[in-house]
């Protein structure tokens, strides 16, 4: 239907072009009235070339004929009767017209959606197709021919039973016809003899008439169930691709979710997909009962109960599959899990709306359980739910909300109490242990006809007690997310990965945390290759065939550190979302760069070029270097909740242009805090005047410079007070040192006695004091 609203806002050339696709050929009323049904036909899958597909193209415009005459009879009032009459003589004509040659319908109206479609393509230069992909429309696809099929079926199995209904009307004739014979011995002789020569002759004629029935009724019967078992065969094979292919693709993006991967879509489609599921074998499974009722009702000398047996077992099968696999986390609790701390997830029963589930809802309860009784639960060693620990708030309740048509339990207040921990393997350390809420359920269906016990299985989890857990926990959670295999024991993950495998999980996660396109070039990724490999090589190629373990992730020191190769990384992920976001997003900071790739760099470019690159020697450190290539003692989480790191490259007067040649000021000024101007005879309402901070780099003398030391670290000094006074700026530092027995202050390069640095002067102190 949606071409047919598009075809409608057509103008123009375009829509005297879409009217004259139609005619006594094809009304366009039927087209109108009918627009959604023949939209929602497998026109393309009729071969118009192959007689064969003759009996398709029948069956359509049987349907179709019989589409119009329903929607006919549906015309009431005075405005409908006209309309009435109208569609009813359309079904009669298209039926005359097409009844002898029904492919040339089907040729017909291909014809005509094929030049809308095109007519609506050159209108918006937009394929009404292109929004689906093409693994989408075949599932759409196998939808409709199994809707086909059911349909198929319904039909047969009500000619079926109308021919058994007959059939027993004849049978119950039968026995009138032998009772009135056995009443005969009370006539006289000759009136006997002639009503019974009729009565046996009636008699053998209605009997060879069963027999003939019963044999086509049984015909009748195999023939159907051959039909049941076809369309259970697609059942089955749409179920597959559904739940096993599309559902675990997006478990999987749900997973890598964790590590900062796309956020998972498409919940809202699986489950449309899902209660169409629900829909078709629930009608197939209606159908199998009622034919077991026919046989019941009639029985017959043959296979027919046995065949229908098994029908009803593979269609529970089926059905059970479907409820089983569709209970679902849609938001899965914490992977890094603090004791004692409020968490939130819900579960979601895809399937509850179709069913009927929440007319009597159904209560979901969690617990906590480890990865051995994760496993226990998965091969059913286990029929009871056993705890590693206690959750509070663990039990809610399912609710359907109408509005979207979901069936979905939120658990809002849940705690984790206490958990108990089982024994650690050789180096597994506390965060390495992983754990799983277990969430289950039970409800039935079909009015108790069918009980269903559910379970799921959140993502791992690693439950800390304490923050500083939390880096080495993440560690964990992030190796699980990126290298996990679906159907894989709980909770096994490969021990080594290829190099590129890393790049790609530390890329998305640091892309993720810095909420920004701009992940880790191919430069950054060597940097760490080298880092994590203790390499030297330049060339990505060398590292592209090259494993990691997890030893060497986390587990194992860096060479000559005490903290491994993810701590660093992460240390580096930490300082940037907290206080340099803004400038990596502006290319402001290089970041991965050793110092002596940082010497090699600067050594070209003029005197006061700089660049940011992260510390080797300390977790979450960022250092400056600039030419003549001194290196700043590295920056932390600390350093930068006292004043900005623009601010502190304002401060620094060294520092002329970011490499490799864009003046700071182009770069960082807008991240400057504006200057508060204030005068020494102004005071505050609490009569103290307002001190700023500011950084400064000790200069040493050029006759002990003897070239530049590549290696040295400058502490910066951050003044206590920097106060502007006429256009001048007087400071008072935050060191002091007894010379001669005289108070001196320590100011950018020099020791004044009793005075402060101003503008490379020493200036006397006036009332300020010291």
């Amino acid at each position: 239907m949606a071409m047919w609203i598009q075809a409608q806002q057509l103008q123009g050339e375009a829509l005297h072009q879409m009217q004259a696709l139609y005619g006594q050929h094809f009304p366009i009323e039927v087209r109108h009235y009918l627009a959604q049904w023949i939209e929602s036909q497998l026109w393309d899958s009729v071969e118009l070339d192959n007689p064969a597909e003759e009996t398709k193209a029948k069956r359509l415009l049987d349907n179709l004929v019989s589409e119009l005459q329903k929607k006919a009879q549906l015309q009431g009032g005075e405005d409908g009767f006209l309309l009435k009459i109208k569609l009813g003589h359309y079904a009669s004509q298209l039926k005359s017209t097409y009844d002898r040659c029904p492919l040339e319908l089907v040729r017909c109206i291909k014809h005509i959606l094929h030049s809308e479609q095109r007519l609506v393509q050159e209108a918006t230069n937009v394929s009404a197709m292109d929004s689906l992909s093409q693994r989408h429309q075949q599932i759409n696809q196998a939808f409709e021919e199994l809707r086909l099929a059911t349909q198929d079926t319904e039909n047969e199995l009500r000619k079926l039973q109308h021919s058994q209904e007959y059939f027993i009307i004849q049978y119950q004739e039968n026995l009138r016809i032998q009772a009135q014979l056995s009443s005969l011995s009370s006539l006289p002789p000759a009136e006997r003899t002639q009503r019974e020569t009729t009565l046996q002759s009636k008699r053998a004629t209605v009997e060879a008439w069963l027999t003939r029935e019963a044999s086509t009724l049984q015909k009748y019967r195999l023939d159907l169930s051959e039909q049941h078992q076809k369309t259970l065969a697609l059942l089955r094979k749409q179920q597959t691709l559904i739940l096993d292919e599309e559902l675990i693709q997006w478990k999987r993006r749900q997973q890598l979710a964790g590590n900062g991967g796309p956020h998972e879509g498409g919940l809202d489609v699986l489950q449309s997909w899902c209660e169409k599921l629900a829909d078709l074998i629930w009608q197939n499974r209606q159908q199998i009962r009622r034919c077991e009722h026919l046989t019941q009702q009639l029985p017959l000398p043959g296979p027919m109960e046995e065949l229908l047996s098994k029908l009803n077992a593979d269609i529970t099968d089926i059905i059970s599959a479907l409820v089983t696999s569709t209970f679902i986390i849609e938001k899965q609790p914490p992977q890094v899990l603090k004791t004692q701390t409020k968490f939130a997830a819900t579960v979601r029963l895809l399937v509850g709306g179709k069913l009927n589930v929440h007319m009597n809802p159904p209560q979901v309860k969690a617990v906590i359980v480890s990865e051995q009784q994760a496993k226990a639960l998965l091969k059913n060693e286990s029929t009871h739910s056993e705890s590693s620990g206690e959750i509070l708030n663990n039990n809610c309740v399912m609710e359907y909300h109408q509005a979207t048509g979901t069936l979905s339990a939120h658990f809002r207040n849940m705690s984790l109490k206490r958990i108990k921990r089982s024994d650690r393997r050789g180096a597994e350390s506390v965060t390495e242990e992983k754990f799983t809420v277990l969430f289950e359920s039970q409800f039935s269906v079909g009015g108790n006809e069918l009980v269903f016990h559910v379970k799921t299985l959140s993502l791992p989890v690693v439950v800390i007690v304490h923050g500083s857990q939390d880096n080495n926990a993440t560690a964990t959670v992030l190796w699980d997310n990126a290298f996990a295999e679906p159907g894989r024991v709980p909770f096994i993950v490969p021990d080594k990965v290829l190099w590129p495998q890393l790049c790609e999980a530390l890329d998305m996660k640091y892309k993720a945390e810095m909420h920004s396109s701009r992940g880790l070039s191919d430069d950054n990724l060597v940097f760490l290759a080298q880092k994590g490999f203790t390499s030297s090589s330049n060339n990505p190629e060398d590292y592209r065939n090259m494993t990691i373990s997890w030893a060497q992730f986390n587990r194992e020191s860096l060479p000559g550190r005490n903290f491994t190769f993810w701590q660093w990384f992460d240390g580096v992920v930490e300082l940037m979302k907290k206080h340099l976001k803004p400038h990596w997003n502006d290319g402001a900071i290089l970041g991965f760069v050793n110092k002596q790739q940082a010497q090699d760099m600067l050594l070209s470019k003029p005197n006061g070029t700089f660049l940011l690159r992260f510390s080797d020697s300390e977790i979450g450190g960022i250092t400056i270097a600039w030419r003549l290539v001194w290196n700043l003692l590295p920056y932390t989480t600390k350093d930068f909740s006292i004043r900005s790191l623009a601010d502190r490259i304002s401060d620094l007067n060294h520092l002329l242009f970011l490499y490799p040649d864009r003046p700071k000021d182009e770069v960082f000024a807008k991240y400057y805090t504006p200057p508060q101007y204030v005068s020494l005879t102004a005071k505050a309402v609490d009569g103290y005047v307002k001190p700023q901070i500011k950084q400064v780099v000790p200069e040493e003398p050029a006759s002990e410079l003897n070239g530049p030391d590549l290696n040295q670290e400058l502490t910066p000094n951050i003044l206590d007070q920097a106060i502007v006074l006429d256009e001048q700026t007087w400071y008072i530092a935050n060191r002091t040192q007894d010379i001669g027995g005289g108070l001196c202050v320590y100011i950018s390069n020099a020791w004044c006695s009793n005075a402060v640095k101003v503008d490379g002067q020493c200036s006397p102190v006036l009332e300020v004091n010291c």
